[in-house]
């Protein structure tokens, strides 16, 4: 599994990444990055299906933890996955904005 710093993450953000945000439903609508969508880690198995097989996939989450392992279950999948170093606490530490409620 491979990890990504939150500026390696920004650029491929605003070049249009795909990103899941594997927290829980309540944690994602109080301020996740804005495209993220939430699959929570405990149902990621299960819509691996529905995920990009040709392009690197960003795991993130509140701190790090849980989107490693996404990236590892998506990387078993035969994903492309990266983590991001630091989650969404990072992201905002960092200055980048973040975007509530439950829409992407």
């Amino acid at each position: 599994m491979r990890e990504v710093d939150i500026a390696t993450f920004a650029a491929a953000h605003a070049d249009g990444a795909t990103v899941i945000d594997v927290r829980e439903p309540a944690e994602y609508v109080r301020g996740h990055v804005a495209g993220a969508s939430c699959i929570p880690l405990g149902h990621l198995p299960t819509s691996i299906r529905d995920l990009p097989h040709r392009r690197t996939v960003y795991v993130i989450c509140a701190s790090g933890n849980r989107s490693q392992v996404g990236a590892e279950i998506l990387e078993r999948a035969g994903i492309d996955a990266r983590s991001v170093t630091g989650g969404t606490a990072a992201w905002a530490r960092a200055g980048h904005p973040m975007t509530e409620g439950s829409r992407a």
